[in-house]
């Protein structure tokens, strides 16, 4: 599941997800995007056996990591809405910086 709202995050930008989740998976998209900027062999590896999906890897090293270049970490947001509709577990918007 942490693998797939990673990849979710990183293909759409932007996902709708409660908030534990998103506290949950949120170090690790950190770490890989951190990877993603150093860009050798290692971390392409590492980032493909987290993932599990070589399409997201590859979109994560030409794409994503290249915008980050000059920030030093804090790549994602969580911005809380409110209670989702039916069992009232706190909502959140997560996206990428």
């Amino acid at each position: 599941m942490l693998a797939n709202l990673a990849c979710s995050v990183l293909e759409h930008g932007r996902i709708m997800t409660t908030e534990a989740r998103a506290k949950e998976v949120k170090p690790m998209v950190e770490k890989i995007i951190t990877m993603g900027k150093a860009g050798d062999l290692n971390s392409r590896r590492v980032a493909i056996s987290q993932l599990r999906n070589k399409q997201i890897s590859y979109k994560l090293f030409n794409e994503i990591a290249p915008k980050y270049a000059d920030r030093q970490g804090g790549y994602t947001r969580i911005i809380h809405v409110g209670p989702r509709q039916g069992d009232a577990a706190r909502w959140c918007s997560w996206k990428l910086v």
